[in-house]
């Protein structure tokens, strides 16, 4: 009995010893088959993440594809006047246009950079309301008078007048500028042509632009704001701008300067006068910025932060060179809502023909843009008269 009993242990752990071996191998086999999974399932995120990589940068390679070559394209023909570049992206329909009298759209940007100059200058176009179109001329529908209003209950209503409607036309005009550069200087690849003729472009168009806004007589050129008649009175008319007189000829009154400043703030409507600001160039505003209250308080304030424009009466003010000095009837100060009485209109496009002929041994650019300018509301603005 106790030999069989040996034997019997004996084969138990024999046959235990088989279990756990066959136990170990088949969890080695598991391990190994879930490794070969995870690995799997790993090539397969990876790959995918390749993909999405790509797809995602496709818009970018997208945008690249149609600005590039216009970017480099015009860059060429600036430098070496090869337009081959140019008319291939005309003809492969990428957007760029030739101007029926020459000359190719300017790469984007040099358009922004000259845009973004215009708007940051002295100019009124930082105050008025500037309109992009497409066709030659601008119409503006603009109220002529006050519209009638009335309360209406359930049963009874309350006839109103309607206010009259004036159609106001505003054309564009060519606008130009001409900076020349050596070719030698060209032919420097350190040299950025582009930037170098969005700056020159953008100084021309400026100060013409800003003497226009202010004096211009409408042929062939933006209408002034002084340009139009201007009336006797305060209130103004149509089509007249109203005034305010200092009370002295050509200067401010000796006792009391600044009530003609007070008097010119509200003679403006109080529908225009949160949005108002003064328009000067800098001798007057000399002159103004020393004027003080009766406390002895400076009526003029500087501004607190880059950027930002001076305060005179807590109204903004715009240092215009193109205003008249103060003289016998000059009418040197304008204080309104710009951006309701003034309209500037502009085609989107700026082009520009090389011309490496006309000017040797330099080479001339023409660059031209179309702008409009006009008064379409007459009772958001009022001039002070030295008078």
């Amino acid at each position: 009995m106790t030999e069989v009993k040996a034997a019997d242990s004996d084969g138990m752990a024999v046959d235990l010893r088989a279990s756990l071996f066959g136990f170990v191998n088949e969890l080695k086999e598991f391990r190994g088959d879930i490794q070969m999974k995870l690995q799997a399932q790993e090539e397969r995120m990876n790959m995918l993440d390749r993909k999405t990589a790509i797809r995602g940068r496709a818009p970018l390679s997208t945008v690249a594809e149609t600005e590039v070559p216009h970017q480099k394209a015009f860059s060429a023909y600036l430098r070496s006047g090869d337009d081959d570049g140019l008319r291939g992206l005309v003809i492969e329909e990428k957007g760029l246009t030739v101007a029926s009298d020459g000359g190719f759209l300017a790469a984007p940007q040099v358009a922004e950079t000259v845009q973004r100059v215009l708007l940051s200058g002295a100019s009124l176009r930082r105050l008025a309301n500037v309109v992009t179109v497409e066709s030659a001329v601008y119409e503006a529908l603009v109220d002529k008078g006050e519209p009638g209003a009335g309360w209406a209950s359930e049963t009874a209503t309350e006839e109103t007048t309607a206010g009259g409607v004036e159609r106001i036309s505003i054309p564009v005009h060519e606008l130009s500028a001409m900076p020349k550069a050596s070719q030698r200087l060209l032919d420097d690849a350190a040299f950025d042509v582009e930037a170098w003729l969005a700056e020159r472009i953008a100084d021309r168009f400026a100060r013409a632009e800003a003497a226009a806004f202010i004096n211009g007589d409408g042929v062939a050129k933006p209408r002034g704001i002084l340009s139009y008649p201007v009336a006797a009175t305060p209130e103004g008319g149509d089509g007249q701008i109203g005034t305010v007189e200092t009370g002295m000829m050509g200067d401010f009154d000796d006792d009391a300067p600044a009530d003609a400043l007070i008097d010119l703030i509200y003679a403006l409507g109080a529908e225009y006068r949160a949005n108002a600001s003064f328009v000067m160039n800098s001798k007057t505003a000399a002159r103004v910025r020393k004027m003080k209250d009766g406390d002895g308080r400076f009526l003029w304030s500087d501004a607190l932060n880059a950027g930002q424009s001076a305060q005179l009466l807590g109204h903004p003010v715009l240092i215009s060179e193109d205003m008249p000095d103060i003289d016998v009837g000059a009418s040197a100060i304008a204080f309104g809502d710009f951006h309701a009485a003034y309209t500037v209109v502009e085609r989107p496009d700026l082009r520009v023909l090389r011309d490496p002929f006309s000017a040797k041994p330099h080479v001339l650019f023409y660059a031209t843009k179309r702008v409009g300018g006009g008064v379409t509301d007459f009772r958001a603005i009022k001039l002070l008269q030295f008078a």
